[in-house]
Order: structure tokens, then C-alpha cells, then sequence
């Protein structure tokens, strides 16, 4: 396939705005089918690619989600830069619903699901040391900072297997290990761009208190419908910043994503 992208977009249906000029095509990958069409379009100087990772009518729950055919789908279309925002749960009483955090590590708490690209017979072994983009992760900081957004500039995100929200345990788990927000999506959708050369990056745009705070009984533990109603609060403004981030973007790349292989067959 011809390339026809240069920056892919993961996302719910509610970004789908962002894009003028729309041509919608199904991508076909060795992984089977992507969660929807993909929707090309030009932002800018470049060609983006956008897939929502759940469907268009939110047909698929975050365990359900064929991560690899839609990273997969974005190779084939060219793509070698993703931006992947998620909604997520705050689990520290600072970080604040409304706020984004540009996430530089992830801690996976799922199960089951296909997620890696290297199922044999040789044997890669990709580091994840540092599996967000740093060229990538400054420009998301500086663009959600001039959108008027909170911004945490770095962070844990933990992600759980979904679709169930964490109970007060889990979430006083995680909060002792310091981690920062949780999320259903972002592994192995993360490690896969990382294992294709990828840069990817993260912008969690935080929706909530997951479990609610120990140290205040107002807060009530999350339910969808809090999810829902600040996303779309937010969503005008979170566009906003992915389509600067587009134009902020330059040819010339100073990270180390694209080598993510070298060293890595065993």
C-alpha cells in the first residue's frame, strides 16, 4: 500500500471533528480487522490518519479491542508519529478533573490480550524503558499549556483490564505505588507503536477520581456518566491541541523511536 499518512490519531468518535475533508478506508492487517475505518484528511502540512480505538459507535470495550490491528493499520498507511489521548481517572488529589497528563511511564495490570507483533519463531526482546516519545511529549506540554490546559508534565498511568472501574483497594493500591492516573487503553496500544518504530505519546485528559479520595467523602467514586460529561466539556479544547501538535511538528526527529529494534532480536 502507498503511503498516506504521516501522524496517526487514536481516539474516541468525539475527535473525529478535528479532520476537514474526510476519505474514509478500510485497512486491511495480517491481525485481523481494525476497530473502524480509517478517516485521512490533511492538518497542515501533513496527512493524518485518525481510528477511533473503540469503533464509531463505541462497539468495542477496552479488553475487546484488536490493539495490533489498529497500530498495524497505521504502518501501513505510513504513519510514523501517533498521538493516542484517553480519558482517565486521577489517582492523586492535585491531579484534577480537567487536567492532562503527558504521560512518560505505564504500569499494565491486564490480561489476555495480543501484545506483541513477535510471536516467534525468533525471539525479539524491545525495551520499554522509556516507551513514550520524548521529542513528541515536549510538544504535547507546550501545546496543552497554550490551550489553557493544567498540565502535569510527566506521569504513571496504570492500566487496568476494564470494563469495570477499580474498587477502593485496587485504587489504594496504586496509589501507593505513587502511580499518577489510570486508564483501560493504553497498554498494549503504547508498546505496540514502540515495537513498529513508532513515537507515540499520551495525553491523559483527566475525567475523575477513579475510587473517590480516602481523605475527602465528597468525592464520590467514578461513574460513566462523570466520564462522559467532562470529556465533552473538555473536547473542544483537547482538539485544539492535537491539531497544534500537528502543526508544531517538524520533519526533523531527535528521538530514538524509530532504532526501538536494534539490539532487540535474541
Amino acid at each position: 500500500m502507498k503511503p498516506q499518512a504521516d501522524i496517526g490519531i487514536f481516539g474516541g468518535s468525539g475527535l473525529y471533528e478535528l479532520l476537514d475533508d474526510v476519505e474514509e478506508i478500510w485497512v486491511e492487517t495480517p491481525y485481523g480487522a481494525p476497530s473502524d475505518k480509517v478517516a485521512l484528511a490533511t492538518v497542515g502540512k501533513w496527512r493524518v490518519a485518525f481510528l477511533p480505538r473503540h469503533g464509531k459507535d463505541h462497539r468495542y470495550p477496552p479488553h475487546r479491542i484488536n490493539y495490533r490491528a489498529n497500530v498495524w493499520a497505521m504502518k501501513e498507511l505510513g504513519v510514523q508519529r501517533i498521538l493516542g489521548p484517553c480519558a482517565a481517572g486521577s489517582l492523586k488529589k492535585e491531579i484534577r478533573p480537567g487536567d492532562i497528563v503527558v504521560s512518560d511511564q505505564f504500569v499494565h495490570r491486564t490480561w489476555g490480550r495480543e501484545d506483541t507483533f513477535f510471536d516467534g519463531p525468533v525471539t525479539i526482546h524491545v525495551s520499554a524503558a522509556d516507551p513514550y516519545c520524548p521529542q513528541l511529549r515536549s510538544v504535547a506540554i507546550e501545546c496543552a499549556k497554550e490551550a489553557g490546559f493544567r498540565v502535569h508534565e510527566r506521569g504513571t498511568i496504570v492500566v487496568i483490564q476494564g470494563p469495570r472501574f477499580s474498587t477502593r483497594a485496587e485504587s489504594n493500591e496504586f496509589r501507593a505505588h505513587g502511580w499518577d492516573v489510570v486508564n483501560m487503553t493504553q497498554y498494549p496500544e503504547a508498546y505496540l507503536a514502540r515495537e513498529l518504530g513508532i513515537c507515540y505519546v499520551n495525553l491523559a485528559l483527566v475525567t475523575d477520581y477513579d475510587s473517590g479520595l480516602d481523605d475527602d467523602p465528597d468525592v464520590e467514586p467514578v461513574a460513566h456518566a462523570d466520564v462522559l460529561r467532562v470529556f465533552q466539556r473538555n473536547i473542544d479544547r483537547l482538539r485544539s491541541v492535537l491539531q497544534a501538535i500537528v502543526n508544531a511538528l517538524t520533519e526533523e526527529k531527535t528521538c530514538g523511536c524509530a532504532r526501538a529494534l536494534e539490539g532487540a532480536r535474541g
